[in-house]
């Protein structure tokens, strides 16, 4: 192998083209660099080849008898297990808009034919390599049971670890009947930073956004949050966002004076607000709604 190309070790390469002599040539270049190279020359058959053996890339032709390489590699793409392969396009289309068709279906990058087999080399070379540290990445995920999914441009899951994929499924519906459900929700959680859904069996599914992986990809981690008793008797209070900032600063050990300063009110107000506080949550004491929310309750945000 080439020295000088990015990967250490090498891979197993998908070439699906239905030209023999482009076949051919990509065989021989390959298979001297070390690769393992597996041939297709339609898309059903390469459906097959991915059916029998994932494999590190893939060098596709845009333009083929039947199921062109746009529709395959959107079927790839589809696929939970198979869409973190990337999908080399050749072709003979220099057109811009054949090159951004290629982009959206999912490809990462492009050569025009006739094919240039250095390029073609450096190219994969450096795709390869980056598949394999993502494997290794994303093996290592899958080891600790993270929740860790990767959302393509197009808001698409591309990739999410097995844990991801039981809470995405009970929270948001299975994948196939949700997938719209799933887009929405994690596209969401990209635009604002965060976002959260309740789970069924209580607590909530959230999703933190935690930035752009290698290929653009928006990586997002999940977790489950349980609501503990105090939590749940907080909620079912339904306290108005008043009567919680009161409550707040009572918890912080602040009198009623204080709380009005802050807050801009009246003493009296306070005491109207403590009233019903101490109505809802079922007590009679100040030490008492104290006591349940100390440990419940956000950081107060500060007065001007």
């Amino acid at each position: 192998m080439n020295p000088e190309t990015p990967s250490a070790l090498p891979g197993v390469v998908l070439v699906v083209d239905d030209a023999p002599e482009t076949l051919g040539l990509l065989c021989d270049a390959l298979s001297q660099e070390g690769y393992t190279v597996l041939v297709a020359r339609s898309a059903a058959e390469a459906w097959q080849r991915f059916e029998m053996a994932v494999p590190d890339a893939v060098l596709l032709d845009c333009v083929m008898p039947g199921e062109d390489g746009f529709a395959l590699c959107r079927r790839i793409k589809a696929e939970p297990s198979w869409a973190h392969v990337p999908v080399i396009f050749m072709t003979g289309l220099s057109e811009t808009e054949q090159i951004v068709q290629g982009f959206a279906s999912g490809g990462v990058d492009y050569v025009v034919k006739p094919l240039k087999v250095p390029e073609v080399l450096a190219r994969l070379a450096t795709h390869v390599h980056n598949a394999q540290v993502g494997r290794l990445a994303r093996e290592a995920v899958d080891v600790v049971g993270m929740g860790i999914v990767l959302v393509d441009r197009q808001g698409r899951v591309a990739w999410r670890s097995p844990q991801a994929a039981r809470w995405l499924a009970e929270a948001l519906g299975p994948v196939g009947s949700a997938d719209a459900v799933w887009r929405d929700w994690l596209s969401e959680a990209v635009a604002q930073g965060s976002s959260a859904r309740p789970m069924p069996g209580g607590g909530e599914l959230q999703a933190q956004y935690l930035g752009r992986a290698g290929l653009g990809e928006a990586m997002l981690a999940l977790r489950t949050v349980t609501e503990t008793s105090t939590q749940q008797r907080l909620r079912d209070a339904a306290l108005t966002p008043r009567e919680t900032e009161v409550l707040a600063w009572l918890a912080k050990g602040k009198t009623n004076r204080d709380i009005a300063d802050i807050l801009g009110m009246s003493p009296r107000t306070v005491n109207k607000h403590l009233e019903h506080i101490f109505e809802k949550l079922g007590v009679e004491t100040r030490a008492a709604a104290a006591a349940i929310v100390s440990s419940s309750l956000p950081p107060t945000p500060p007065h001007a």
